[in-house]
C-alpha cells in the first residue's frame, strides 16, 4: 500500500449556506454537489472544488474553540490582496499578521464561521527549508 495524495478534506459546520458563502464567495471555490436532506454520509452535506481539491462540508456540531489546527493553501503573492479582500467583504474574520521573515513567504489566516482557521500562504516547503538551513547557525551564540 502507498499514500498517492490528498483525497479530500472535510469540515463539519452548523449552516452549510454559510460554509458556501466563505468557500465560494470568500476562497474562490465551486460548488459541485449538494445532498439537500437526503444523507448518504452522517448528514447533509455539499462538496466543493478549490484548487483541484474535493472540499466536503457536512452539517453537524462544529469545533467548540479556536486552535491555530489549521489548512493552509498555495496562493500567488500578486493574489493575497484580492483574496483578503473577498474575505474581508464576506465578513470572514482576518487575524493579525504575526512576525515573519520574508523568505518563509506571506501568510493570510482567516477563521471561517464555524470555528475553522484556513490559512493563504505564498511559500513553499523548499524555500522554507532552504531559509531554516541558511539561519540555522544564526540563532546559537558563541561556543561556551
Amino acid at each position: 500500500m502507498s499514500i498517492r495524495g490528498l483525497s479530500h478534506l472535510t469540515f463539519v459546520v452548523r449552516d452549510l449556506d454559510r460554509m458556501s458563502l466563505f468557500l465560494c464567495k470568500g476562497l474562490g471555490a465551486e460548488q459541485i454537489y449538494d445532498s439537500g436532506e437526503a444523507t448518504h454520509s452522517l448528514s447533509p452535506e455539499r462538496f466543493y472544488l478549490l484548487g483541484g481539491l474535493w472540499i466536503a462540508a457536512m452539517a453537524g456540531e462544529p469545533p467548540a474553540t479556536r486552535s491555530y489546527r489549521h489548512v493552509a493553501f498555495a496562493v500567488g503573492a500578486q493574489d493575497l490582496p484580492d483574496c483578503e479582500a473577498r474575505l474581508r467583504r464576506i465578513g470572514a474574520e482576518i487575524l493579525p499578521s504575526r512576525s515573519r521573515d520574508p523568505a518563509e513567504g506571506q501568510s493570510l489566516y482567516v477563521y471561517d464561521f464555524d470555528n475553522h482557521l484556513f490559512e493563504l500562504h505564498t511559500g513553499d516547503l523548499a524555500t522554507r527549508l532552504a531559509h531554516y538551513a541558511a539561519t540555522a547557525g544564526r540563532a546559537e551564540g558563541p561556543a561556551g
